[in-house]
């Protein structure tokens, strides 16, 4: 088992980090709560957590142990997967994930894509107790400014990486960028999330 990486970072995208060490390029499947965190660093340290099936083998990386103890109670829930639980996290800073599983706001999950009411309402009954040993958790922010067409290039990669159709995913960044124009890509992104 891969406690963590250290190394180069290689490629960096709101979804994939490519961290080369030793030689070796190990692709990550990230949030965008760890892609704020590593973005604009040369190098870093990236804790992973292996899923190991037939027909792949995937590394899912994270700017902290917290989140990636939120992605694995996420995961322990019926109906939530891996790739459910990174939207969750891209969704949601680890700490305000804990405020609204504790609070038992189940309107605030479901805003989420993927995420029906009786998921959300699993989610806080399943998790409501466990959440407490990740209190507490910050992500510092790695916003940097981009030109616009990149901002909205890197926010329509990491939809279609997440499993959204190119075409809704330019139109709704589109918007976004429209109406905030001096939104990051994280911040795009997790409005994204809220309309597709």
């Amino acid at each position: 088992m891969i406690d963590y990486i250290k190394g180069e970072i290689a490629e960096l995208t709101p979804a994939q980090m490519i961290m080369e060490c030793g030689g070796i390029g190990y692709e990550l499947h990230i949030s965008v709560t760890t892609y704020s965190a590593f973005n604009g660093q040369r190098e870093g340290k990236i804790f992973v957590y292996e899923v190991i099936r037939e027909d792949a083998h995937l590394l899912f990386g994270f700017a902290t142990k917290e989140e990636r103890e939120l992605f694995l109670m996420l995961t322990t829930v019926p109906g939530v997967g891996a790739t459910t639980a990174r939207m969750i996290l891209s969704s949601l800073q680890p700490a305000d994930l804990v405020n609204v599983i504790s609070s038992g706001d189940d309107v605030s999950l479901t805003t989420i894509k993927g995420i029906g009411t009786k998921t959300a309402q699993r989610i806080i009954v399943d998790l409501k107790k466990k959440v407490k040993i990740v209190e507490g958790t910050s992500q510092a922010d790695g916003f940097t400014s981009k030109a616009t067409s990149e901002i909205a290039e890197g926010a329509v990669s990491a939809l279609v990486m997440l499993g959204f159709q190119k075409n809704h995913t330019q139109k709704a960044v589109s918007q976004i960028l429209k109406s905030n124009p001096l939104f990051t890509v994280e911040q795009v992104i997790k409005n994204a999330l809220k309309i597709l």
